[in-house]
């Protein structure tokens, strides 16, 4: 009898063949949460740049495990509750590797539990919050955290500034905020500062004279402000209305163009703690920049390099882990020792935060210059 296969079977060999093969070929994909829209757009939009700047390269490499990546892009709009139930569509229905937080600390912080109970990583760009990476064994984070960002700003309002009487200002409803706002206290006080008004404000206010008004009367050498762009810009342009003619001095939360453009001349001689400078002459970062530039004709602030190394840290420990399983590719960040990324090189600690510079940058003549580098 003869043992020669039918058609049928063959075809149906080729088929499975071929569904295999488009199957090896499907793309992996990450998830992306931030802030597109809305009040810190800024934030979301440059990061949204980095990540697809990332794709784009890596694709053109071969992709990742002999795949390509892809990317699921969700809009929070800077609304809170919206990123969880992000969270939750991007596990659910786009079946997503990791998710990357681009946006707050209180975004991330609603999406850090969803994906430890999913076992999928999260990835946080620009979440300085301790928070968001505690008692949570599948959240990361490629920037630096904020006892270490309050200690720089401490550091720098003492032996920078020559500054012993500072005033704070402080938005009660951002995690990030109120989080750095507390170590910057604690710091500054052992270094021998005095903290003379401790004004509180809102997300959103855009009145902020009387909280001003006090601080004026307070006499302070310096204002550190630990909000967000946005309200940062208004609380300069009033605090020059009042005249008040002191250094005012932020944290990373200051990260974007809109700074300048809301503020205009009122930033001038103000300052921000940042992940990296344009200006650096390391080669990773004038490779970057000549790169962002030729495809976005911009110049990137630090949302945008973070989320491209984000991308790059997940593709290299996918790499290592040989397969997209959540547990394995856990593990395979957890590992990441001496990556060689944009913002310096990225070592993931036992508590899986990065280790690794921060810098500040002054505004000066409608532009933001390098100041200092200041190691962990």
């Amino acid at each position: 009898m003869s043992r020669t296969p039918s058609a049928v079977a063959v075809t149906l060999t080729c088929l499975a063949l071929a569904v295999s093969t488009a199957r090896a070929a499907d793309p992996i994909k990450l998830g992306e949460v931030g802030p597109l829209t809305g009040k810190e757009a800024a934030f979301g939009q440059s990061a949204h740049k980095g990540i697809t700047l990332a794709i784009e390269e890596i694709n053109a490499r071969g992709g990742v495990l002999g795949r390509p990546l892809a990317i699921a892009s969700e809009d929070n709009q800077s609304k809170p509750g919206d990123s969880a139930t992000i969270a939750k569509k991007l596990l659910s229905r786009d079946k997503v590797v990791a998710i990357l937080g681009t946006g707050t600390s209180s975004n991330c912080l609603e999406i850090a539990p969803i994906c430890q109970n999913a076992k999928v990583p999260l990835l946080a760009t620009t979440a300085t919050n301790p928070e968001v990476t505690e008692k949570r064994n599948y959240a990361f984070r490629v920037c630096f955290i904020d006892p270490f960002q309050g200690a720089v700003l401490a550091k720098f309002a003492r032996e920078s500034l020559k500054a012993k009487r500072v005033a704070l200002l402080t938005s009660v409803s951002s995690s990030y905020s109120v989080g750095l706002s507390k170590v910057f206290r604690e710091k500054f006080l052992a270094a021998g500062g005095t903290i003379v008004a401790d004004q509180k404000y809102g997300e959103g206010d855009k009145d902020f004279r009387a909280q001003l008004t006090a601080i004026r009367a307070a006499n302070p050498e310096a204002i550190a402000t630990t909000g967000n762009y946005t309200e940062g810009a208004l609380i300069c342009k009033q605090a020059r209305d009042l005249g008040l003619t002191i250094p005012i001095f932020a944290g990373d939360g200051w990260e974007a163009p809109e700074l300048i453009e809301i503020g205009g001349a009122s930033v001038n001689g103000s300052y921000y703690c940042s992940h990296y400078s344009s200006e650096s002459t390391a080669p990773e970062v004038q490779a970057f920049v000549k790169k962002f530039r030729a495809k976005y004709h911009e110049t990137p602030d630090s949302m945008a390099p973070l989320a491209y190394d984000a991308v790059m840290v997940v593709a290299e420990a996918l790499a290592r882990a040989g397969t997209t399983d959540g547990a394995k590719l856990r593990d395979a960040l957890a590992a990441t020792k001496n990556f060689p990324g944009v913002t310096g090189r990225t070592t993931i600690d036992a508590d899986r935060n990065a280790s690794k510079p921060a810098v500040v940058l002054a505004v000066k003549n409608g532009r933001t210059e390098f100041l200092q580098s200041i190691e962990p």
